[in-house]
């Protein structure tokens, strides 16, 4: 079962173009540094993101979204509350971070 992340970041006023700019690059290198425990190896299905550009105005005070899609919940879990770079990321970044939304959805699963 496909479980498809999706996460919407709100920036402090305070974080600098160049913070948000080095927060988002870490945030889609995670694809290739996120490792299985078990295996060592890559277990990210696919990874995108970026700056929001929606002329229809519903994005609020957040401007950039990810999507990350992992092949299941275990894989999914793992990465938000074990694997050692998206933990890394958290820290780093949370600093930057007014507010945050996570969705997360199976495809067609309603």
């Amino acid at each position: 079962m496909t479980i498809v992340h999706v996460v919407l970041f709100e920036w402090k006023p305070s974080a600098s173009h160049a913070q948000v700019e080095e927060a988002c690059s870490r945030m889609l290198a995670l694809k290739d540094e996120c490792l299985s425990a078990s295996s060592q190896k890559p277990y990210i299905k696919s990874f995108s993101g970026g700056r929001n550009n929606s002329p229809e105005g519903h994005a609020g005070a957040f401007t950039h979204g990810f999507v990350v899609e992992f092949e299941s919940a275990d894989d999914r879990d793992y990465y938000v509350s074990e694997d050692p770079a998206h933990q890394d990321f958290v820290k780093l970044t949370g600093p930057h971070i007014e507010n945050v939304k996570v969705l997360d959805y199976e495809p067609g699963k309603l």
